[in-house]
């Protein structure tokens, strides 16, 4: 017996579009130009913070599940949101860009192809909600 399992979400995202090698384009220049990380304004950053956060001394707490601590700071400009580990997420105004570079010093960066997937692959994405892992 073979068992098939359904779904009713039948989105399908398109294929990323790589951008063209150019004729006479150095090889290897292309490929260190791909890996290096994203920067600049409209670069998105991830941003692991296991301890507690508090505005305005008050302790930031999830409303999904109430953890407090164990977050994802992602930072798209001058936005950061918060992520739990139970997947909800907000935007929060107490925390800037330099707020943000100030936490992120200079941490180990894997780039990810969308902030989708960064979530699903540091596990922020609810397949951990209830738990802290640090």
């Amino acid at each position: 017996m073979t068992l098939v399992l359904r779904t009713t979400d039948h989105t399908t995202e398109p294929a990323p579009v790589l951008p063209a090698l150019l004729a006479g384009t150095d090889p290897l220049l292309y490929l260190q130009n791909e890996t290096q990380p994203a920067d600049g304004p409209g670069a998105t950053r991830c941003l692991s913070h296991p301890q507690e956060l508090a505005f305005g001394g008050i302790p930031a707490m999830c409303s999904g599940c109430r953890a407090r601590r164990d977050w994802l700071l992602i930072n798209h400009g001058r936005n950061v949101w918060v992520c739990c580990r139970c997947g909800d997420q907000w935007l929060e105004p107490e925390i800037s860009r330099a707020d943000f570079d100030a936490l992120s010093g200079t941490p180990d960066v894997t780039n990810y192809p969308s902030v989708e997937q960064a979530l699903t692959a540091l596990g922020f994405d609810g397949a951990f909600a209830g738990t802290y892992l640090a």
